[in-house]
């Protein structure tokens, strides 16, 4: 009976055989789908196992997955069975050494946990022997392997780099509201551009535009209100499957949806950031407009705890987070006093002076009650009225005729997708009915693919038109009725409520020596008219989470 040794131990191989475990692997999932690599490396390895009488005990396929490290879920099944205590097989045999590992150290570290449970590597291309030499070759045949890695990955980096600077896609995961468009083939390469898709873009729309201004029925809706608004309506990922907050805010804040794309941001491997000079850009149909887009953002950010703290929003304080310092941009925070007789007073007062003295800045203080009564009886007085409303709006009143007309467009769009679907159904249709072709499962499938394409045209249909309804004309009565609403909920009521009013059309109080700034801005005002109808709308302002993309914490 043959013996061989096993951690220093002789113990009997059955038959006088080797039992052989098989590992296959390649490195990329497009080698994988091919399906050439991995069966020509089991034809040859198990010939070789024949030739040599070893019988197959078990194969390991390890189908797209780098060999540069042992993040590898088949390999680290293989050593962790080898290592068992009832010792399933004897050899582990591969094609080559750069099919086990493609990095020096790991692999002489992998040999030599094996030889300790007496399982042998072995290479049917690169057979070595098992003396001294033999060792020093191997190592030196690892350390080609992992230079031509190393050297491989460079210029297929090189390759997808020039490939982005081109414009065309180099197979990251698509955001909703695009799809790929093939451009040109070049050999066996098939060259494609990302494209809006207008189904899924209304979805887009749709999202920034409750998150802006709600449904018409509330105010704004925050990021969770907003997930739970689509799920309940049927609305879907690309997938299929339901929105999270995490989703939902990937899509507010990716800035791919203005038309700025870029490639090279990141180490595929470490995720690190790479420098801002490696970046490289690619051009993408916008989806959202660029100033749409800044105020979400702008948005977000106000909505972040670490920015607008909790008290600025239902604080007592009616111009908390509006007024600030015209010197030095601080904010102006709340400051008490006590008079001879033991009356309390409230200021506005400079928080930069009040954290740095006077170098940090000269200061400003006022009383709270004379700030809050001029900054109301100016925006009653100067803004509220409904001449001045009208004036002040006039500017934008093009820009929404504009839009409607972009709006017409996508429906153009989406009715063209509807029609070719019908058409494509029809053509099908009339192709059975006259036998020329038996409903085989490939029809069938090309049948439930085209229905389904026309279904998502016509419920994109249905969304754009409750989305983005025919725009109506701001009438006097509507200006009028808004203007004495809010002139009412600036002035009185609660400070929570007043104070909502106050930061839908005021962006801030800038707090001089001799003027007072209030600054807003057009579109908010309209905003806050169209959303209200002149009607009181209540809405609750949230708090964005620190979203943790890659889980590093509180998994």
């Amino acid at each position: 009976m043959k013996l061989i040794n096993r951690s220093n131990r002789l113990l009997p191989a059955r038959d006088g055989q080797l039992r052989a475990c098989l590992y296959l692997r390649v490195s990329t999932g497009r080698q994988a789908e091919s399906d050439l690599s991995i069966p020509d490396q089991r034809k040859s390895v198990r010939a070789y196992c024949t030739a040599h009488g070893w019988p197959v005990i078990a194969e390991h396929v390890e189908p797209g997955a780098s060999a540069l490290d042992d993040n590898r879920p088949a390999f680290q099944a293989m050593i962790n069975r080898a290592e068992d205590g009832d010792h399933p097989y004897d050899v582990i045999v591969v094609h080559s050494l750069s099919r086990f590992f493609r990095d020096a150290l790991g692999l002489e570290m992998y040999v030599r946990r094996l030889l300790k449970v007496g399982v042998r590597l072995v290479s049917i291309t690169q057979e070595f022997g098992d003396d001294s030499a033999a060792k020093m070759m191997r190592q030196m045949i690892a350390l080609f392997d992992e230079y031509n890695s190393l050297e491989n990955s460079k210029h297929v980096q090189r390759a997808m780099n020039e490939n982005a600077r081109q414009g065309f896609y180099n197979g990251a995961t698509l955001p909703l509201g695009y799809t790929l468009e093939e451009i040109e083939r070049r050999g066996s390469r098939v060259k494609k551009r990302p494209i809006i898709d207008p189904v899924e873009a209304e979805t887009v729309r749709l999202i920034f535009k409750l998150y802006r201004h709600g449904d018409g029925r509330s105010g704004p809706l925050g990021v969770k209100a907003l997930t739970c608004h689509l799920n309940e309506r049927g609305y879907r990922t690309r997938a299929g499957a339901r929105f999270g907050v995490a989703t939902i805010h990937g899509i507010l804040t990716n800035r791919i949806y203005v038309g700025e794309w870029g490639f090279n941001k990141r180490c595929s491997k470490t995720r690190q950031a790479k420098p801002k000079a490696e970046h490289i850009a690619i051009a993408v149909p916008p989806i959202i407009a660029s100033d749409e887009f800044e105020a979400v953002q702008a948005t977000l950010k106000a909505h972040n705890p670490r920015v607008t703290p909790a008290r600025v929003v239902t604080g007592p304080i009616l111009l908390t987070g509006l007024a600030t310092c015209s010197t030095c941009g601080g904010a102006m925070t709340l400051r008490t006093g006590t008079s001879g007789s033991g009356q309390v007073h409230r200021y506005y007062s400079c928080s930069t002076k009040g954290r740095q003295g006077p170098t940090g800045c000269s200061g400003r203080t006022i009383r709270m009650d004379t700030l809050d009564t001029l900054v109301t009886e100016r925006l009653v007085a100067d803004l509220l009225q409904p001449d001045r409303l009208r004036m002040t709006l006039a500017s934008l009143w093009a820009l929404r005729a504009e839009r409607a007309t972009q709006v017409d467009g996508r429906v153009t769009a989406l009715r063209s997708e509807l029609a070719t679907a019908d058409e494509k159904l029809r053509r099908l249709y009339r192709l059975v009915e006259n036998g020329d072709d038996e409903p085989d499962d490939l029809l069938k499938e090309r049948l439930s693919t085209l229905r389904a394409e026309r279904d998502l045209a016509r419920a994109a249909l249905g969304r754009i038109r409750m989305v983005n309804p025919n725009p109506t004309e701001i009438g006097p009565e509507l200006i009028e009725r808004f203007g004495r609403l809010l002139r009412e909920n600036v002035t009185s009521g609660e400070i929570p409520f007043r104070k909502a009013w106050l930061q839908a059309i005021v962006d801030r109080v800038e707090v001089g020596a001799d003027v007072i700034r209030i600054v807003g801005d057009k579109e908010s005002l309209e905003n806050a008219l169209t959303d209200s109808g002149g009607e009181a709308v209540t809405g609750v302002r949230s708090s964005v989470r620190k979203w943790r993309t890659r889980h590093d914490s509180n998994v």
